[in-house]
């Protein structure tokens, strides 16, 4: 989650904050270099990697590998991959306009320009193909499966819509295209097994989930009726039976994918029960609209943050056997949460650390801490903010270092990068992946 263009605090040292492919870290850049924590405790943030690089707003770990993929303010059109154990540059790649957003899964690396998706091969880091025009895209809305098998990437195929473009990225070829929303994308997320899509619109108030390859609408989920919010990330667990979804508000929920059939028949209890079960029943007679939201399911459980306003991303995971809902906000916080995965309803904060570089140590002190104290210190930031503002147009907006001539050819010549005697990457080595260094400067 880009946090570069963040409006309100000025003085926040945050820059990136995201989690990897199978949520065992998290990433966080910022004005001073970036940091990779280990997630295996609930108590304590391990730091696994600390960099003194400045002003890193990209930093994507593949797994629990060695291999980071790291951006800089400096050089936003200049991706650098590199292996941290060994503090080693593998390669590097320039591009003609700045980089929004790099994905990354075992077989494949891709690099979302604002109207362009890079395709590279991991293995060897060549460009094995290039998606050209597509429609604006200033946020870098994309997704990029973790499966093997299911290699999809998805981007928005419409500016003006809620259309999702689905990409085979291990075939290279279009999939096909999913009518999601009336309006455009805001997220959009892979299961483990890339046999779901998950997605939101700008309007913020209905999440879906469809099946892929299919494109058939599975559930649909109304998140809010009230007011008009900007979601900020979606995300499956691990066996695809929980969705979280965080927005600007503060209130982050959970969904249940669960059919008609899987869910135990129960006899309603009160009027109340009864009401609203021949309300679904007499769905089909009433208008498409009154009907679809009658037939919308409701959150499962809900986390309230301290504070709203600030961007975030979120996650399910399950750490020392429990299971957890995780939100890495703006504020520089990493927010624990218990979700109760047969109760839901609200969800309690087991912990949360501090991840911004305000501290010099890691782990929090053992006696709580106040939430109330963070909400009012972050209160004047999460209502400065006069609106959403892509991460193009605020780079745009800001100083740039002058680029070379030769950096805006990076179309023609990024086939010179890798060469023939570049080894193949071994990985299936997460200790060590991997094991090879080559640089390109383009």
């Amino acid at each position: 989650m880009n946090l570069a263009n963040q409006a309100g605090d000025s003085t926040s040292n945050l820059l990136f904050v995201n989690f990897n492919q199978d949520r065992t870290s998290l990433a966080v850049g910022t004005k001073n270099g970036f940091k990779l924590y280990s997630l295996g405790s609930v108590d304590k943030l391990e730091c696994i990697h600390e960099s003194d690089s400045p002003d890193i707003y990209i930093v994507d770990r593949l797994f629990s590998s060695s291999l980071v993929a790291v951006v800089s303010l400096a050089s936003p059109r200049k991706l650098q991959v590199c292996h941290f154990r060994k503090g080693s540059e593998i390669c590097n790649y320039s591009y003609s306009n700045t980089i929004l957003a790099v994905k990354l899964n075992r077989l494949r690396l891709v690099v979302c320009l604002e109207e362009s998706l890079y395709i590279h091969n991991i293995r060897d880091m060549k460009v094995l193909h290039t998606i050209r025009d597509t429609p604006p895209n200033p946020e870098g809305i994309c997704a990029l499966s973790t499966h093997n098998d299911n290699c999809y990437l998805a981007y928005p195929g419409s500016n003006q819509t809620g259309e999702v473009q689905i990409f085979d990225a291990f075939n290279l070829k279009a999939v096909l295209m999913i009518p999601a929303h009336d309006n455009p994308l805001a997220a959009i997320a892979f299961n483990s097994t890339a046999t779901r899509i998950a997605t939101a619109s700008e309007k913020g108030t209905v999440i879906r989930v469809f099946s892929v390859p299919e494109g058939q609408r599975l559930f649909e989920f109304r998140r809010g009726v009230k007011r008009r919010v900007i979601i900020h990330s979606l995300a499956f667990s691990a066996d695809s039976t929980f969705l979280c979804c965080s927005s600007n508000t503060e209130t982050v929920h959970v969904f249940r994918l669960e059919t008609p059939s899987d869910k135990p028949s129960e006899e309603p209890q009160g009027w109340m029960e009864y009401f609203g079960q021949a309300l679904k029943t007499s769905a089909t007679y009433l208008p498409t609209q009154v009907s679809d939201m009658l037939n919308q399911g409701r959150d499962f459980a809900v986390a309230r943050l301290p504070l709203s306003g600030l961007k975030n991303v979120c996650t399910i995971t399950t750490i020392q056997k429990t299971l957890c809902l995780l939100v890495a906000c703006a504020d520089g916080f990493l927010y624990i949460y218990n979700l109760n995965a047969n109760e839901g309803g609200d969800c309690s904060l087991l912990k949360q650390h501090r991840v911004d570089g305000r501290q010099d140590s890691v782990v929090l002190s053992e006696a709580p801490v106040d939430l109330a104290a963070v909400a009012i210190a972050s209160a004047s930031s999460a209502t400065a903010s006069a609106g959403p503002v892509s991460y193009a147009a605020s780079l745009r907006a800001g100083r740039q270092p002058d680029f070379p001539a030769h950096a805006a050819s990076h179309a023609r010549d990024h086939q010179s990068a890798p060469t023939a005697a570049l080894e193949t990457l071994r990985l299936d080595d997460d200790d060590e992946f991997p094991p090879v260094t080559h640089k390109s400067d383009q």
